[in-house]
This record gives structure tokens, sequence and C-alpha cells, in this order.
């Protein structure tokens, strides 16, 4: 059978293909753009249109969502250039939208048409035509308005003069391709949080968004917007100094990079949610990269010396980048004159010499900040050695448990970052594909999950050496860092290690079954932690109603729901709005593992959105609820229990 085969696959110097043009991103997309929906394909072309606004050539930039899944993006700035390129003899918009590697922002020279700009990969339009069933472009410049139109990356319509006009801009319109997308519809949300970054990061410049679609319209223009926008975000009642802003840029004639350089809004925080975003000429940077660690570098270098010099250390106590930007919050702008990014996603900066102009730029920037405003230096100061206190501590405490023969931390247990006890959160989540998404949804700074398999046991007639045999319940207790103990007992508050924890569940019968077994547990085992009002148990939804036309304008896109009451509350509310039903589709959620990472947060986990209930006993029902729990859980309460259902069965709701 091998002979057979190996006679039958010919490999020789025929077998050997050259995917030539636009070939390579049809083949393989993914390597070249986001394959979920056409958002990056458009945002290829919006950049090319903030590129023009970064230079000063354009002032106003215009997206449009058309009702056939096309898009539009004008632009008042230069207009690329329509006349033939000297070397390829073919006109050079042609040579932009069919060649990979074509561009007009690899030279940087003094003639260099952009100083700065977000696409430099040369691949970013191209691959937008070359996954386009048609894409038009109407260019304005020297006097004419041009027009050429491109079907599945070909020429179709050369480019023809169309007439006279003062008029100078770009406008392109885009048909994709539905075959290399997993849908054509694009996120409105994710759309309008970019063109919100763009309108704060270009000052002055006027973007506007139409959704033939949704009926909707919005424009964004801001003449401050970092400082606007971290404003907005950042709480100021938690503000242990006020926020410190720079900008710093490369001057002097001599030097090639003259420009560059960045913007900075810091702030410290005692509580609350750490905000910690970076972009490169416009490009947001969610994986970070070398400017991110340069500005980090910096600033963790000023604190420390500062200290340093204000006499301020405290011995035994090592100080990390990780203790200043604990309780930190920063937005961060940088141009760079020639960026590499790790993918044509741009997530990621890697130039290295990004690293050391920001790490000397912000270190010697902050290091006189600091020392012009000595009393609030000691208090970022005093914030910064705490984190680094209570780091070390823990670190000890770990090492300690480490070397216990009980005491180190269950393998599926995914920790926060956090040490702080009243900041940290627990989820006990059910089942191995919910904790999953749950990891991934998460803030990592201070939620930790740990994923439990299937129903623990009936934990109310345990003794405490039957129930630590049991490896769910152990990895609890080991996890929360406390043993369990009765109700005249008191635990260490110092071993606890989260301030929350809640109780993760479908919201089915099969999710309040284990929450009422996790609960007793909680009761029976470690009563202080329900005693000090720290067990909740979270709500996720059961539905989803997703809204269609106009109607998102008043109820938003979406709407989670989190029981048949609520829903039937929900649909009332409709009728009484007059939404048609064709306006409205819902769907139900079979289980936790069913909702992605993102919905799970929206949900169930942002502390904004979430509900959660709190498990307490009032001190005059204690003996009411134990004779309850008693009735249910105790296995010599089988025939009391069976007589209860009978007389309560029929009020009792059933999910199938």
């Amino acid at each position: 059978m091998v002979e057979i085969m190996a006679r039958a696959k010919k490999y020789d110097e025929s077998s050997i293909s050259v995917l030539k043009g636009l070939e390579p991103v049809k083949q393989r997309p993914g390597m070249y753009t986001r394959t979920e929906n056409p958002l990056h394909i458009l945002q290829e072309v919006i950049d090319n249109s903030a590129d023009e606004a970064i230079g000063g050539y354009a002032t106003e930039i215009s997206i449009e969502c058309h009702d056939d899944n096309s898009f539009s993006v004008s632009d008042n700035g230069r207009g690329i250039p329509v006349g033939m390129h000297p070397d390829e003899n073919i006109s050079t918009i042609e040579l932009v939208f069919t060649r990979l590697h074509a561009g007009g922002k690899f030279n940087k020279d003094n003639n260099s048409s952009y100083d700065f700009s977000g696409g430099l990969h040369g691949v970013g339009v191209s691959v937008t035509n070359a996954l386009s069933n048609k894409l038009e472009a109407n260019i304005s410049r020297g006097g004419y308005q041009w027009k050429i139109v491109f079907e599945n990356g070909f020429v179709v319509e050369p480019l023809t003069k169309i007439k006279r006009t003062k008029e100078v801009g770009t406008q392109i319109r885009v048909w994709p391709n539905a075959k290399y997308f997993d849908e054509l519809n694009i996120s409105l949300a994710q759309l309008e949080k970019s063109l919100l970054t763009k309108a704060i990061l270009l000052p002055g410049v006027v973007i506007n968004l139409c959704d033939e679609k949704r009926k909707l319209k919005s424009s964004w223009c801001f003449n401050d917007g970092p400082k606007e926008y971290f404003s907005s975000i950042i709480s100021k009642d938690h503000l242990v100094v006020p926020v410190w802003q720079c900008e710093k840029y490369v001057e002097g004639k001599s030097s090639s990079h003259i420009g560059e350089g960045f913007q900075a809004l810091l702030a410290f925080t005692e509580t609350g949610q750490n905000v910690q975003e970076a972009f490169v000429n416009l490009i947001p940077t969610t994986g970070s990269g070398t400017h991110v660690s340069g500005f980090k570098e910096g600033i963790f270098a000023a604190v420390k010396g500062f200290i340093d010099k204000q006499g301020l250390t405290i011995k035994g106590v090592k100080l990390s980048s990780d203790d200043v930007f604990q309780r930190a919050s920063f937005f961060l702008s940088c141009k760079v004159f020639d960026p590499q990014f790790q993918g044509q996603t741009k997530e990621r900066l890697s130039n290295r010499e990004t690293h050391k102009l920001l790490s000397s730029f912000s270190k010697d920037s902050f290091e006189i900040w600091l020392h012009n405003n000595v009393n609030q230096g000691r208090k970022i100061a005093e914030l910064v050695l705490i984190n680094a206190q209570n780091r070390q501590k823990n670190q000890k405490l770990n090492e300690k448990r480490k070397v216990s023969s009980i005491a180190i931390l269950p393998g599926k247990l995914t920790d926060c970052e956090s040490k702080r006890l009243d900041e940290n959160e627990l989820f006990l989540v059910e089942g191995d594909s919910a904790g999953g998404s749950a990891k991934m949804g998460r803030n990592k700074s201070f939620q930790a999950i740990l994923p439990l398999r299937g129903k623990i046991l009936n934990s109310w007639e345990l003794d405490k050496v039957k129930l630590l045999s049991n490896r769910e319940i152990s990895n609890i207790s080991i996890a929360l860092g406390i043993s369990p103990h009765q109700k005249n007992e008191d635990y260490d508050e110092g071993d606890l290690r989260y301030g929350k924890i809640c109780i993760l569940a479908d919201a089915d019968v099969d999710g309040s079954h284990i929450q009422v077994l996790l609960i007793t547990l909680f009761l029976k085992h470690f009563p202080g932690l329900v005693k000090n009002g720290r067990l909740f148990v979270a709500q996720p939804p059961l539905y989803r109603i997703d809204i269609k036309g106009k109607y998102r304008k008043e109820f938003g896109e979406k709407v989670y729901v989190r029981d048949e009451n609520e829903l039937q509350k929900r649909f009332k509310k409709f009728d009484q709005k007059r939404v048609p039903k064709d306006a409205l589709s819902f769907s139900r959620f079979k289980g936790l593992g069913e909702m992605s990472a993102q919905q799970l947060w929206e949900t169930t986990l942002d502390p904004i959105n979430r509900q959660l209930l709190r498990v307490t006993i009032d001190d005059d029902r204690k003996g009411l609820t134990e004779k309850k729990i008693n009735l249910l859980m105790s296995k010599t309460e089988s025939l009391a229990r069976k007589k209860w259902m009978q007389e309560k069965g029929n009020n009792a709701s059933i999910d199938v």
C-alpha cells in the first residue's frame, strides 16, 4: 500500500506553485486580517484616512455602513495619487490596491509623504481589495475627479477622469466577500469605539458615522481628547494625587526622528479597576509592546529614585515595576517614525529604539514632577511601598504553603494578581467549559477562577476528615487559604485570600442544585465567611434578546434576561412600546459554557453590570434556617423530605 501511494503522488519541479498578486491573501486570509467579520478590512481604509489627518492634510473623515453590507470611507485629504508610477508602468492607485507591500509610507527621507502613520506594512487596502466582491475608489485631486473599480481584486473599470472639481480627497466603497468571513455584520459597538479613539487622538478632526441599517448618525470632535476621555474613566474620588500629564517629543534639526515621542496621562488610585490603554500613531495596541514597557520602565525608575533620595526606603523591601503599576491607570499615545508591529493586526509594537526613547523621556519628565511636588510624590511612594510589602508578604506565605503538605494551590485555580483581601474575588464555577470562558472574560487583576467538576458532595453531615478527603472541597479550602471551622471557632482573617467568594452556576435546575450544595458547605463548615458577608451567588442570564432596526437606539443591540419572570416583563414592555415581533429574537443559554468570554464579563463578572446575591442568615431565623436545611440535606430525614415534597411539589417550577 505504501509503494502504491508513493507511485501515485508525484513530487517534482512542477509541484512547486508561486502565488502571485493578491492570491496569497485569498488563499490564507487569516494571515492578513481577522475573519470573524469585515471590521478589520474597514479599519485598514479608515487608518489611511487617519494618516492623512495625522499629517495635517485632512480635517474630516466620514464612514457609512450601507444596507447592502458594503461600507464607504471618505476624507478631505490630498487624495491618492492617480498618475503613472515611474517604475511599475501602471497608475499609482491601481498599484496601491493590487500589489502587496506597495504604499506611500515606506520612504522616510525628507521628501516622505508621511512623517507618522499607522499603516506601514503596505498590505492594508490591498488586503481589503482582495477580500471584496467589489471596491470602488473616487479620487479628487489636481482639479479633477477620478474613478476606478475593482472586482475580486482585479480592475474591471480602468482609471477614468470623471469631471472637474475644486474638491480634494478620497472616497472608497467596499463590498466584502462573504466567503472570507464568518458573518458580514460589523459590530457597531466595536466600530464606534474605534472611531471614538481616532477622534480622541486627532484634536480638531471631525469623524462622522452613518449606519443606514440602524438609521443612526454620530459625530465626534475633541479639542483636548485624551484629557477629556481619561477624566471620564477615572474616579476623582479615589485619586491618591492629581492626574499627571506629559507630552514630550524629539527636537532638533539634526535628528531623523524629529517629532517622535509620547503624550501620557497617569493616575494612581486607592481602589477600583485599572485602565491601561496605549496607542501608536492612532493604532490601539491591545497587546502592549515596547512603547508600554519603555514607559513603565521609566516611571518605575523615577519613583524608585525619588524614594531613595527622600530616604523612604524600608529595610528588606525590594521594589518592582508591578508595585508601581498595581494601582496605576494610564493613557499612552505615541508617535513613532517607523513602527514595526507584530502581525498585520498591529496589536503589539516591537521597535527596540522606542523602548529606549520612552524609558528616557518618561523617567526624566516624571522625576522632575516628583521632585517639584514632594508631598504628592511621598503619597505615591507610600502607596508603592505598601504594595511591595503586601507582595513580599504573600510571596512568603506562598513559599510557606509550598513546603507544607496541604497548602499547594490547586492546579485548576487561575489566581488573580492583586493581593488585597477587600478587592480579591474567587468565582467557584460550574464545569471546566464555563471555567475556561470565565478565565478569558475575567479581570485578572482581582478576579480568580476555580472550576468545579460537576456537583460537589452533600457536606451537611460530613466531619472534617471526610470533608477534606474530597478533592473538590479540599481544593476550595486550599484556594481560600483557611480550613473548615464551626460556628464557635474563629478563622484567621490574615490567611484568607479572597474578600468575596462567588458561586457561579448555570441558571437552571442543575445549577440551583449546585448552588444549594455549595451554600450548604459554607453554612456548615465555613460559617465565619457567611457571618462576615463574604459569600455571594452570581446571577448569570438565562436568555438573550437581540433587537433589530431603529429600536436599538432605545433598548440597545441586546438585552440579557435572568429568568422567565423577567423575560415576560421585558416582552410586556416591548408590547407597550409597540415593538414588532420581527424586530426581536431571543435565545436561551443552555449553560454557562455556551456564553463567550465577553458575554460572561458583560453580564456576570463586570462589577458595574453584574448582580450578586449576598448569602446571609438573620439572627432571629438561624434555628428555622438550620431546620429547613436539615430537612433538605440530612440522610435521616428522607421520609420527612418525601412528605414535604408531596405537599410542596406543586409549587415548584420545572426546568426542562
